[in-house]
């Protein structure tokens, strides 16, 4: 194996704390060169993260409050997978939830590690087009404000360092990079099956 100079290996850990969410452990690794070392991580079931896109070219963004942060933040839609849940019906029931938008062609961008140093959580990004309107169905605790932004203004905040949400960055750069067509024909559009529920 061409990196075995660089992998470690689990020989004991404990779990610091498991919350409704969180899943903290603390693991002995090995290391390769025969010492040891003390690795913290959190587990993290992953997420899929969804770019709705209304046929006038405006984005479906929400406005929410991140307490760990002690800010509001713009994003785009997003929630954590449930237990043997497909990436696809995961944003299609974020979607419908957080903003009220079905959709009826969705593409896959890719696959990310937001925080790959100390968390297993991978999220999926995808595009959804061909939106309808409908009502939220917000869970306990959840304000959302919905709004519209188009990607100009949506790069501008970018460029001024008003918009951090890393999976909103890289969305904003699917977007653009699908713009200029370097990538469009690599989104494979799957249409929404009439039984997604």
């Amino acid at each position: 194996m061409k990196d075995a100079h660089l992998i470690e290996r689990c020989i004991g850990g404990t779990q610091v704390y498991r919350g409704s969410f969180l899943d903290v452990r603390r693991d002995i690794v090995a290391l390769p060169d025969g010492q040891t070392a003390t690795r913290e991580y959190i587990v993290h079931p992953g997420a899929v993260m969804v770019l709705p896109m209304l046929d006038d070219g405006r984005l479906v963004m929400e406005r929410q409050y991140r307490y760990a942060l002690g800010r509001v933040m713009l994003e785009f839609p997003a929630g954590k997978l449930e237990a043997g849940e497909p990436a696809l019906a995961c944003g299609q029931r974020e979607l419908a939830e957080e903003t009220g938008y079905e959709a009826a062609e969705w593409a896959r961008a890719c696959r990310i590690h937001n925080a790959c140093a100390y968390s297993t959580e991978g999220i999926e990004i995808w595009f959804a087009r061909g939106l309808r309107a409908g009502q939220p169905a917000l869970d306990h605790g959840e304000l959302i404000d919905v709004c519209l932004v188009t990607e100009t203004e949506l790069d501008a905040l970018a460029a001024r360092g008003e918009l951090s949400d890393v999976k909103t960055l890289i969305a904003l750069q699917w977007l653009q990079k699908m713009a200029s067509r370097s990538v469009a024909t690599r989104l494979a559009v799957e249409p929404m099956t009439a039984s997604r529920r």
